[in-house]
């Protein structure tokens, strides 16, 4: 799944540019979940730690890039993502470079989707992410997406 993985980071650096400032990485698409790359030295804040606003764009990115390589491989290429609504939490500091990750909601929460997007033209799915210092949860993320035409 590299070239799924390239796919993608050519694209988030093309249309969202803050990706390339933040040094974000695509690392992996596997068995539907999306993980990225995230360093410190591009987001630390006065703390020493990751800034929370970097944290909050890995784990949207996550959820976006997710619904996005989605979309590919069913070949729905006609919509344009946008993030309707997030929550988050912040439960420990991050102290280094992060993995953000996002896996697949199931195969109904899926299907409903696209049946909706398919008869309406406009279509919501909940994904959660969740970012990762050294195996702990730094953040938890859930987020309604929309898809539309």
């Amino acid at each position: 799944m590299a070239q799924a993985a390239r796919y993608l980071e050519a694209i988030l650096h093309h249309d969202i540019p803050l990706t390339r400032a933040m040094g974000l990485k695509v690392l992996s698409w596997e068995a539907r979940q999306l993980r990225l790359g995230v360093p410190l030295a591009a987001n630390i804040n006065h703390k020493s730690s990751m800034f929370g606003g970097s944290l909050y764009c890995a784990a949207v990115l996550a959820g976006w890039g997710w619904l996005h390589l989605r979309l590919h491989e069913a070949g729905i290429s006609d919509g344009h993502i946008v993030i309707q609504q997030g929550k988050v939490d912040y439960p420990v500091p991050a102290l280094g470079d992060v993995i953000s990750e996002c896996s697949d909601p199931g195969d109904a929460a899926w299907d409903k989707f696209v049946k909706v997007y398919q008869r309406h033209g406009r279509a919501r799915i909940n994904l959660h992410s969740r970012v990762l210092f050294e195996d702990k949860e730094v953040v938890t993320f859930s987020g309604q997406f929309v898809l539309h035409r």
